[in-house]
C-alpha cells in the first residue's frame, strides 16, 4: 500500500504525485484500488470513499485473438486517463454518530451517495526501475492535463409519474434527485436547486401496497451540473447497448420460438430476422476521435478493439446466414456474440457520476436508486447514440442500502422520466416533454387557536408564514423571481390535496378507535379522567358520540364496542400507573392493582364501503374547507381537512405561479438556479430576525421554486392479467411445500390470487381483473414505455408473518382499440430471490384502453370458478388433450429419518394436471423397499404444447401410529418430454430384462456346463509358454502396444475402455432405460434455512402418450408389461480396480500413498495393507468379491484414501455406483459381452450363461422362434435373419483358446443387439468438500451375478505384472584406438584408460581397473560387471524401486528402459578423470558388433537422423548372450568424432541361471562362466608413481639410454682432459728439471 501526502483543510485538494507500483504480467491482481481518506490528528482516519482501476478493463493481451485472426496490435498494456474516477459511498449524513454504512465508502457492496471524484492517470512502462515509490509530478506534465478538466453546463430533468408498491405508510414521503454534489440537500456549495420533490402522504391502495396520490399534477425536479465532456465515450457505449439489447430480445424470442416447438419455417424466420438485424448492427461506425479535445489513449485503443470485434461478429453473422443448417446449432455462437457486445459496452473512462434518487420519508434517508448517467444522456450525434431511457419513462425499483435481504423487500417502485443533455442543447427537451411544466413558489400560513379563536399568538416555535417544516420563517415580498423569469399570477392558497390523506383512504373496511379514560387516587373509586377520550397516544380525541360516518361509508354495527381480544380484563380495561415527571402511563397490565391510578379500554366501530355510493378515490371528503385550511391537534401532527374539536393548530399553502420571461417551452425549467428570496430580515420581530435570516440562507430547499408537470386529460385502461401457474418454487415449510399466493400490482392498484396449498408447483389459473386505471400522457408514447406488471408470490402461514418467495416481472400487451387482434401468450418470467433464482411463473397480460365509458369495448368476463375467481380464457390458457400417464413405482431408496423416526412404511402420492393416485404401502422398507403393485395409471387434461406442461410431484407419506401420516419426502418432475412416447409402435428392446426374467420364472434353470474340448488339447495349452496377460489385453484396447508384447499377433481380441462413467456412454441412456432415480428434497428445517436436503431417492418411470377424444375407441396397450420380481436378490459382486489416473496429492511432497476402500451395505473392505506409495497414478490390480442383496444394498460406493502413518489417512475421492440401475438395465450391464469366446487362456468366458443359452432367452422374450444351428454350428436363423460363422471371423486369427463354432456364434449374434460389452470405465473421483471439483480418475469395471443362476465364471487375474530377476553379465575385455588424451614426462602421447559401466535408473556403477600407460589405444582388462535388475518382458521395461529422501518411510518405483551405459575414462591421481566417450546400448535392440576391431566404426552407432535397420539390432533377451567390438563416441565441435572401441561380452541370465552358473564380480571368486584370467598388459603397463625401477626402466632408459652414454662418454673424455691438464704441469715442470 502507497500512501500521497496529506493536504489539510481542503475539500478539493491537489496532489500532483506520481505512485510506481511494480507489476509483473499477467497479474494475479485484477483491480487496483484507490481509497481517499480524511485525515485526521488524533482519531482514526476517516474513509472518503473507494474507487477501483480494473486491468482487465483498461488492458487487452489480445493474444487469442491476434494468432485466430491474424490481426496485430488488437493488445495492449494497463492504460488510463488522465480521467476522473467517481467515489461511491456511505450517504452524506454529517453526525456525531458512528456511520452504520461505512463499509460501503471500503468498496464493500454498492456505494449509495456520490463522495467525490479524483483525477487518475495510468501509464504502463516496461523493464523500467524506478527505486522511488512516490514522487512529484513535473509541471509539464500538470499543464498537460488542464485540457482534460474542462467543464460544460449540463441540464438534468427528472417527472415522477408514480410511486407504487410501498409496503408501509404514515409518514411524509419526498425524493430527492443529485447529480454528483449538485442537488444534495446536505451540500452547501453548491446553488440551492428544485432538487426534491414536495411531501407526499401513502395512500392505500385497496389490497396490499400504498402509493403517493399525485393525480395529475406530477412532481418534477430539475437541476443543472457542470461536468467534463465525454460524450465520445458515451455514445459509442449507447451505441453499443441499444444493440445488445435488441440481440438480447431477438435471442429471447428465439429460444422462446425453440420452446413452444413452432414450425421449422416460422424458426427460421425468426432467426433470419435475428441474423438480419446483427448485420445491419453490427455495419454502424461508431463515433470518430478525431477533433476531440480529450482523447486519451486508452480510448484509441477501446475504439480499435471494439470496431474489431463488430467486424468479426459481422463476419460470423454473414457465414452462419450462408453456411448454416440447424437453427439450434447457431445459438451458442449468438449467445457469444451477445456477451461480446455487452463487454464492449463497458466505459472504464467514465468521469460522469451516476444520478442518484434518494427515498426521504420524514428526514430518513429510506432508500436509493442509481441510474447510470450514460442511459438517460441525449447526444447530438443521432438517435442510436442518445441513452437507451433518454427522456423516456422508466421504471425504477428503489432499494435499501446495505440490504441483508438481498432485495426480498422492495421499498418503492418508481416511474421516472429522466433527461440529461448539455445546456446548450436544452431546447430539445421540448420534443421529450408531455404535460404542462409550472413553477410556483409557496409558503404556508400557520394560526393556532387561543381562547376559542383562531391567531398568531399561540405559535410557539412557528412563524406566520413558514415553509413546509414551519421551522423557516418567510414572507411574500421576499420572494424574487429567478433570473429569466417573472411573476404570471398573484398569491392564492391552493392545498396540498397528498398531504391530506385520511387513515381511511383506500379501504374498503375501516375501525375507528376511541380509548376511553378514567383516574382515581390509589384505592379510591375510578371516575372519568380530565382528558375522557383520547387516541392511542394519550391525545384528546372527539367523544364516541361525536365521531360521525363519512360520507360513502356505513356503519356494520348500531353501536360502539369496547375491544376485549387484547391484554384486558373481561371488560376491556387494562391498567397503569403514573410516575412523575410523567402524566401518562409508561405501560398497561390487565390486571387491576391497589396502586393504580388510571385505566383505558379501546371502543371500536367497524365501517365498510357503501357500495351504493362511490368511492372518494383521492381520499378526501367533501366538505373541505372553503378557505383552504388544514388541521391538527398539535404543532407537528398529522394535518387533516375537516376540523375536530381536539384541533389546536391550522395551516394553509400559498403558491405563486411564475412564468420564463424570455423563452418558451419547457426547457424553461432549466433556468431555476438560486433561492427565490433575497432579503429575509425584515420582519418586526426583531429578536429573531438575525436567526431566521441565517437559517434561511442555509438551509437548502427552504423557499427553492416548485416545479410540477399538469396533464390535462388521463385515459382509462383496463388491465387483465392471467397468471397460470408457478414452478420451481422453494420450500419454506417443514413438509417440503409452500402454500404460495401472489400479489399482483400494476401502478396504483393490486390484487391477490388465491392461496394453493402445500405445492411448490402452484395452478391458480385466475385472471385478475384491474379496472378503470387511470394513466395520464399519450396511449402512442405510454405504448413505446408500458409500466410493467410486477408479481410477488409469498408463503402462507397460519402462524406468523408469511414469507417472501420471489419476484417477477411481466410486461403486458397494449391494445389500443378494440379491433386490434392481439391475443397474449402465456410465457414463462423468472421469479427472483434477491440475485438468486427462485422458480417460474406462467402469466400473461393485456392493457387495453377503454373508449367507452360502461366498458362495452372491452372482452367478454371469462368465466368464473368461484365467486370473483376468474379463469384464464379460452385462447390464452394452454389448450389440453386427454392423456394417459402410466407410472412404474419401482420402490424408495435411501429414506431418511423425519423426526428423529425411521421411514417404515411408505406410501406415494402422484399428482399432476389435478389428477391424483396413490400406491400402495410398504409394510417393510427394511427387507423389500420395492412397491407391491408397480404399475399406476391415470388420466389428465395436459396441454399439448411442452412449455406449459404441468410437473409430475411426487409425495412420499408415510403411515405412522395414530393415523399421522406426515409428508417424509417431495420431488418435482418438470420436463416430461423425455417420457413421451407412442403406444403403438412396437420397440425392439435389446436383451430386454433377460437375466431378470429367467430369474423370475417359476420353472427350475438348468446351466450346461460345457465339456467340448477345444481346439487344442489342454495339455498343450498348459505346456504352451504364454507372454501375455491381461494387462496385455487392456494396453492392447487403450492404444499402447509397447506394454502388450505379442497379444495383438496372437489373434485375441480387446475390451472398449469408457472415458467417462458407463452410465455416461450415450448410448446406454444412463441405465436407466427401465426405471429412473429421482431424488427426494425436504423443506427446509431448523438447522437448514437455505435449501432444501435429499432425503432420499424414488425409483420409477412414466409413459405418457395421448388418449383418443371418442370414448367408443379401444385404448392403446398398456407399455409396462413383463415386469421383473419385484423381490430381493442376491448377488455375487465382483469390484475390478484396475488403475488410478492423476490423482490428488495428498503428501508435502506433491504425491499419495493410495489405497481403495469398498463400501456395500454393511460390509466393508479397507485394503489399507495394499497402498502404493508415492505415486498419482497407481496401478492398483485389485479384484474384490462380495455378496449383497438387490435393491437393498445397491449403492456401491468406492473410495480412494491415502496412506499415512502417523496421522488420519486422508480421503482423495469416491464414487457410488447404483449396482440396482445396472441389475435392471437391458443392455446388460451386469457382466459385458466379450468379443470371442474362449475356454481357457486370459479371456476365460466368466458369464454364468453360454452365448447360446443367453440367445435363446432373448428369442424366447422377444417372441421369436428359438434359434436354429446348421451346418455344425456354423450357420444359425435367428429373428428371420441368418449369421454364419465366416461372416464374424473372416480375416481373423484363431488362436488355440476358441470355443466351440456354436457358442462363438451365438456371441457374435448377441453383439449386434446393443448389449453392453466387455469394458473397463473411467470414473471421476469427488470429495464432499469439492463436490464440484475433479480429485481424480479411476479405471475400473464391475460384475453382478445373481445366486439364483448358479456360480460365475472365473474371475480375471488382473494382479499388477511383477517384474521378473535377471542378472546382466557384461565382460569387458579389450579397447582399442583410445583417445590419447594426456603426454608423459618423455613427451609420448599416451591415457591411462579404465572403463565404467551402469544401467540407468540403478545406483549400481562399476568400473574396471586401470590400464596405465596406453600407448596407442589399447587396454586390457578381463573385467566382469554384474548387474542384477528387475524386468517386466510384457512392457520391456526395467522396474527401479527407490526412495527419494532418507527419510522417506517407501520406496517409489520408477520404470525406465533396459540400457547399458559403457564409458572410457582417462585415469588422473592429482587432478579429476577425464571423459573419454561413450556407448550406449539399448537391450532390446542392441547393435550388432564386429568380430574384429578393425571392421568397428563410428557409422555402426545412427544418430538422430539415420534410422536404425532390422538386421543390424538384435534383441539381448532373446539372444542371451552376445560378444564382439562397439565403437565409442565423442562429441567435438559439434561432431560425433570416434572416442575408442571396446570388446564385450554381454549375457543375460534369469536368476535361476544364475544360481546354477554363477560369476563374482570383476575377477573375484567364483571365478567362472567364464573364467577371467589377470589381463596379458605389456610392461610398460604400470603406474610410475609406485614403480620407480619401472620407471626407469621403461621410460627413463628406452627413451633417453643414448643420451645417457652420451653423457658418460664425454665425462671420461672431460675426467681424462682434466687429469690431462691437471698433471700436465707437473709433468712439464719435471721435464724441465729431470730432463731424459
Amino acid at each position: 500500500m502507497i500512501r500521497t501526502k496529506v493536504i489539510e483543510k481542503n475539500a478539493n485538494p491537489e496532489w500532483n504525485q506520481a505512485v510506481n507500483l511494480q507489476i509483473k504480467f499477467p497479474s494475479m491482481c485484477e483491480r487496483i484500488r484507490l481509497t481517499v481518506y480524511d485525515w485526521d490528528r488524533l482519531t482514526k482516519n476517516d474513509c472518503v470513499g473507494t474507487a477501483y482501476l480494473n486491468l482487465s478493463k483498461i488492458a487487452s493481451s489480445g493474444g487469442e485473438v491476434e494468432a485466430a485472426t491474424g490481426e496485430s496490435g488488437l493488445g495492449f498494456l494497463p492504460a488510463f486517463g488522465p480521467c476522473y474516477l467517481t467515489l461511491y459511498g456511505s450517504p452524506r449524513e454529517f453526525t456525531g454518530f458512528p456511520d452504520p454504512y461505512d463499509d460501503l465508502n471500503y468498496g464493500k457492496g454498492e456505494g449509495v451517495a456520490y463522495r467525490g471524484r479524483i483525477l487518475v492517470e495510468l501509464v504502463t512502462k516496461l523493464d523500467v526501475s524506478n527505486e522511488k515509490k512516490i514522487e512529484d509530478i513535473p509541471n509539464d506534465d500538470i499543464l498537460v492535463t488542464e485540457k482534460y478538466q474542462r467543464r460544460r453546463k449540463f441540464s438534468l430533468s427528472v417527472v415522477f409519474h408514480s410511486a407504487t408498491m410501498l409496503t408501509e405508510g404514515g409518514e411524509a414521503i419526498q425524493f430527492e434527485v443529485s447529480i454528483g454534489n449538485y442537488g444534495n440537500k446536505f451540500d452547501t456549495t453548491c446553488k440551492p436547486l428544485a432538487s426534491t420533490t414536495q411531501y407526499s402522504r401513502p395512500m392505500f391502495d385497496g389490497n396490499h401496497y400504498y402509493y403517493l396520490p399525485w393525480s395529475n399534477v406530477k412532481p418534477v425536479v430539475t437541476l443543472t451540473s457542470y461536468w467534463e465532456n465525454v460524450s465520445h465515450r458515451l455514445d459509442a457505449v449507447n451505441i453499443l447497448q441499444n444493440m445488445a439489447d435488441r440481440l438480447e430480445a431477438n435471442v429471447t424470442a428465439l429460444k422462446t420460438a425453440m420452446l413452444a416447438n413452432v414450425s421449422d419455417s416460422r424458426l427460421a424466420e425468426v432467426w433470419l430476422k435475428l441474423i438480419d438485424q446483427v448485420l445491419e448492427d453490427t455495419s454502424c461506425q461508431l463515433p470518430e476521435l478525431e477533433g476531440k479535445p480529450n482523447i486519451t489513449a486508452l480510448d484509441i485503443q477501446i475504439r480499435k478493439l471494439r470496431m474489431f470485434y463488430l467486424e468479426n461478429i459481422k463476419e460470423s453473422a454473414r457465414k452462419l446466414r450462408e453456411e448454416a443448417t440447424d437453427v439450434k446449432a447457431t445459438l451458442p455462437d449468438i449467445e457469444d456474440w451477445l456477451l461480446k457486445v455487452y463487454q464492449m459496452a463497458e466505459e472504464p473512462q467514465n468521469s460522469m457520476p451516476d444520478v442518484i434518487i434518494w427515498m426521504i420519508q420524514g428526514e430518513r434517508r429510506v432508500a436509493y436508486a442509481r441510474v447510470s448517467a450514460a442511459s438517460v444522456l441525449f447526444s447530438t450525434s443521432h438517435a442510436e447514440a442518445c441513452g437507451k431511457y433518454c427522456g423516456k419513462t422508466q421504471t425504477v425499483f428503489l432499494k435499501h442500502p446495505q440490504d441483508k435481504t438481498n432485495g426480498a423487500k422492495l421499498p418503492v417502485q418508481l416511474r421516472v422520466n429522466i433527461w440529461l443533455g448539455l445546456s446548450a442543447v436544452e431546447q430539445k427537451f421540448n420534443s421529450y416533454a408531455e404535460g404542462t411544466f409550472s413553477v410556483s413558489a409557496e409558503m404556508y400560513e400557520n394560526q393556532a387557536l387561543m381562547f376559542g379563536k383562531w391567531g398568531t399568538t399561540g405559535l410557539v416555535g412557528k412563524h406566520k408564514f413558514s415553509d413546509v417544516t414551519g421551522k423557516i420563517k418567510l414572507k411574500k415580498e421576499s420572494f424574487l423571481p429567478p433570473k429569466g423569469w417573472e411573476w404570471e399570477s398573484d398569491w392564492i392558497v391552493d392545498p396540498e390535496r397528498s398531504m391530506l390523506i385520511e387513515a381511511d383512504a383506500g379501504h374498503t373496511e375501516f375501525a375507528d378507535e376511541v380509548y376511553e379514560n378514567e383516574s382515581r387516587f390509589p384505592g379510591g373509586e375510578w371516575k372519568a379522567a380530565d382528558e375522557q377520550y383520547t387516541d392511542v397516544n394519550g391525545e384528546k380525541s372527539a367523544p364516541p358520540g361525536e365521531i360521525d360516518c363519512p360520507p360513502g361509508w356505513q356503519w356494520e354495527s348500531d353501536a360502539w364496542s369496547y375491544d376485549i381480544n387484547r391484554a384486558v380484563d373481561e371488560k376491556g380495561w387494562e391498567y397503569g400507573f403514573v410516575i412523575p415527571p410523567d402524566t401518562k402511563p409508561k405501560s398497561w397490565s390487565a390486571a387491576e392493582k391497589m396502586y393504580h391510578t388510571h385505566r383505558r379500554r379501546r371502543l371500536m366501530r367497524q365501517r365498510k364501503k357503501d357500495p351504493k355510493a362511490a368511492a372518494d378515490v383521492k381520499g378526501r371528503p367533501p366538505g373541505q374547507d372553503p378557505e383552504g385550511w388544514e388541521y391538527a391537534a398539535l404543532i407537528g401532527w398529522k394535518f387533516h381537512i375537516k376540523q375536530r374539536s381536539s384541533d389546536t393548530f391550522r395551516r394553509r399553502r400559498w403558491r405563486r405561479k411564475m412564468a420564463p420571461s424570455d423563452r418558451i417551452g419547457s426547457a424553461a425549467i432549466f433556468k431555476l438556479e438560486g433561492a427565490l428570496g433575497a432579503d429575509m430580515s425584515a420582519d418586526d420581530d426583531s429578536k429573531s430576525s438575525g436567526k431566521d435570516k441565517e437559517t434561511a440562507t442555509t438551509v437548502f430547499g427552504a423557499n427553492t421554486p416548485i416545479v410540477s408537470c399538469t396533464f390535462g386529460k388521463s385515459f382509462v385502461y383496463h388491465l387483465r392479467c392471467y397468471i397460470y401457474q408457478a414452478r420451481h418454487l422453494k420450500a419454506l415449510d417443514k413438509d417440503s411445500f409452500s402454500d404460495p399466493y401472489a400479489y399482483v400490482s400494476f401502478l396504483h392498484q393490486s390484487k391477490k390470487t388465491e392461496i394453493v396449498h402445500a405445492t411448490l408447483n402452484p395452478t391458480w389459473d385466475q385472471t385478475l381483473l384491474f379496472n378503470d386505471l387511470e394513466i395520464y400522457g399519450d396511449p402512442q408514447i405510454i405504448a413505446k414505455n408500458l409500466p410493467d406488471v410486477v408479481i410477488e408470490l409469498f408463503d402462507y402461514d397460519q402462524v406468523g408473518k408469511d414469507e417472501f418467495l420471489g419476484r417477477s416481472i411481466c410486461p403486458p400487451v397494449l391494445k389500443l382499440s378494440g379491433t386490434t387482434d392481439i391475443t397474449p401468450k402465456l410465457l414463462w418470467y423468472p421469479v427472483q430471490n434477491g440475485s438468486k433464482q427462485a422458480g417460474d411463473v406462467l402469466v400473461a397480460a393485456e392493457l387495453i384502453l377503454k373508449t367507452k365509458a360502461d366498458g362495452s369495448d372491452l372482452p367478454i368476463v371469462p368465466p368464473q370458478r368461484a365467486p370473483k375467481l376468474y379463469m384464464v380464457p379460452q385462447g390464452i390458457r394452454p389448450v389440453v388433450q386427454l392423456t394417459a400417464v402410466e407410472i412404474l413405482t419401482w420402490g424408495l431408496r435411501n429414506m431418511k429419518p423425519y423426526q428423529l423416526a425411521a421411514v417404515t412404511s411408505p406410501s406415494l402420492i402422484i399428482q399432476c394436471g389435478g389428477e391424483v393416485v396413490e400406491t400402495a404401502v410398504i409394510k417393510n422398507v427394511k427387507k423389500n423397499p420395492n412397491f407391491p403393485s408397480s404399475v399406476l395409471f391415470m388420466k389428465v387434461l395436459m396441454p399439448k404444447e411442452e412449455m406449459y406442461t404441468p410437473p409430475v410431484i411426487v409425495k412420499v407419506i408415510d403411515h405412522r401410529p395414530f393415523g399421522r401420516k406426515p409428508v417424509v419426502g417431495q420431488c418435482t418432475i418438470e420436463s416430461l418430454e423425455e417420457f413421451r412416447c407412442d403406444p403403438f409402435v412396437e420397440k425392439m428392446d435389446v436383451a430386454p430384462q433377460a437375466r431378470m426374467c429367467l430369474m423370475s420364472a417359476p420353472r427350475d434353470v438348468i446351466i450346461d456346463i460345457d465339456d467340448k474340448k477345444p481346439l487344442l488339447a489342454s495339455k498343450l495349452a498348459e505346456k504352451e509358454e504364454e507372454t501375455v496377460d491381461w494387462w496385455s489385453k487392456f494396453f492392447a484396447s487403450t492404444g499402447d502396444h509397447d506394454k502388450c508384447g505379442q497379444y495383438v499377433q496372437k489373434g485375441y481380441d480387446g475390451l472398449k475402455v469408457y472415458d467417462c462413467e458407463l452410465e455416461d456412454v450415450p448410448e446406454f441412456y444412463g441405465l436407466t432405460d427401465f426405471c429412473k432415480t429421482f431424488k427426494l428434497e425436504r423443506g427446509r428445517t431448523e438447522d437448514d434455512e437455505d435449501d432444501p436436503s435429499i432425503v432420499g431417492e424414488f425409483k420409477g418411470s412414466f409413459k405418457i402418450y395421448p388418449l383418443p377424444d371418442d370414448p367408443g375407441m379401444p385404448p392403446p396397450p398398456r407399455q409396462f408389461r413383463e415386469l421383473p420380481d419385484s423381490g430381493p436378490q442376491e448377488c455375487i459382486v465382483r469390484i475390478y480396480i484396475v488403475r488410478g489416473i492423476d490423482l490428488q496429492p495428498k503428501d508435502s511432497n506433491g504425491l499419495c500413498d493410495p489405497y481403495v476402500k469398498i463400501v456395500l451395505g454393511k460390509k466393508v473392505i479397507e485394503d489399507r495393507d495394499h497402498y502404493i506409495p508415492n505415486t498419482l497414478n497407481p496401478e492398483f490390480g485389485r479384484m474384490y468379491e462380495l455378496s449383497c442383496f438387490l435393491p437393498q444394498e445397491k449403492d456401491l460406493k468406492i473410495s480412494v484414501f491415502d496412506f499415512d502413518m502417523l496421522t488420519r489417512d486422508e480421503k482423495v475421492g469416491d464414487t457410488v455406483i447404483d449396482l440396482e440401475n445396472r441389475f435392471l438395465s437391458r443392455f446388460g450391464a451386469t457382466c459385458g459381452v466379450p468379443q470371442s469366446y474362449c475356454t481357457t487362456g486370459i479371456n476365460t468366458w466368466r458369464d454364468q450363461l453360454r452365448p447360446t443359452q443367453l440367445l435363446q432367452n432373448l428369442a424366447r422374450l422377444k417372441g421369436f422362434p428359438q434359434p436354429a444351428f446348421l451346418d455344425d454350428g456354423n450357420r444359425i436363423s435367428y429373428g428371420g435373419k441368418d449369421y454364419t460363422l465366416n461372416e464374424f471371423e473372416a480375416n481373423k486369427i484363431l488362436h488355440p483358446h476358441l470355443g466351440p463354432p456354436d457358442e462363438r456364434l451365438a456371441l457374435h449374434v448377441l453383439r449386434t443387439q446393443g448389449l453392453v460389452p466387455e469394458h473397463v470405465e473411467t470414473r471421476t473421483l469427488y470429495s464432499s468438500f469439492q463436490p464440484n471439483l475433479s480429485q481424480g480418475r479411476i479405471q475400473m469395471w464391475v460384475d453382478v451375478f445373481p445366486k439364483s443362476l448358479g456360480p460365475p465364471g472365473t474371475p480375471f487375474d488382473i494382479t499388477p505384472r511383477k517384474a521378473k530377476k535377471y542378472v546382466l553379465r557384461v565382460i569387458i575385455w579389450n579397447t582399442s584406438d583410445v583417445i590419447l588424451q594426456e603426454k608423459s614426462i618423455t613427451g609420448e602421447e599416451m591415457s591411462d584408460i579404465y572403463v565404467k559401466g551402469w544401467m540407468p535408473g540403478f545406483d549400481d556403477k562399476q568400473k574396471t581397473d586401470v590400464h596405465y600407460r596406453s600407448l596407442g589405444g589399447e587396454g586390457n582388462f578381463n573385467w566382469r560387471y554384474v548387474f542384477p535388475f528387475e524386468y517386466l518382458p510384457a512392457e520391456q521395461l526395467c522396474v527401479v524401486a527407490k526412495k527419494e529422501h532418507f527419510w522417506s518411510l517407501d520406496k517409489t518405483e520408477f520404470r525406465v528402459p533396459p540400457k547399458l551405459l559403457i564409458q572410457i575414462w582417462d585415469n588422473d591421481k592429482f587432478s579429476l578423470d577425464d571423459y573419454l566417450g561413450y556407448l550406449e546400448l539399448n537391450l532390446h535392440n542392441i547393435i550388432v558388433p564386429t568380430k574384429t576391431s578393425s571392421k568397428c566404426n563410428i557409422d555402426m552407432i545412427p544418430d538422430d537422423k539415420q534410422p536404425v535397420k532390422p538386421k543390424s539390432v538384435t534383441n539381448l533377451f532373446e539372444q542371451k548372450s552376445i560378444k564382439g567390438w562397439w565403437p565409442c563416441i565423442a562429441e567435438k565441435d559439434g561432431t560425433r568424432i570416434l572416442a575408442g572401441k571396446v570388446e564385450m561380452t554381454l549375457e543375460i541370465v534369469t536368476e535361476k541361471e544364475a544360481e546354477e552358473r554363477p560369476s563374482g564380480k570383476a575377477r573375484d571368486e567364483p571365478n567362472m562362466n567364464p573364467k577371467l584370467d589377470p589381463p596379458n598388459r605389456p610392461e610398460t603397463s604400470f603406474l610410475w608413481f609406485t614403480n620407480p625401477c619401472k620407471t626407469m626402466k621403461y621410460i627413463v632408459w628406452r627413451k633417453f639410454k643414448w643420451i645417457f652414454l652420451g653423457i658418460i662418454l664425454l665425462l671420461i673424455v672431460l675426467l681424462f682432459v682434466g687429469v690431462f691438464l691437471y698433471s700436465l704441469p707437473n709433468y712439464v715442470s719435471m721435464k724441465i728439471i729431470k730432463p731424459v
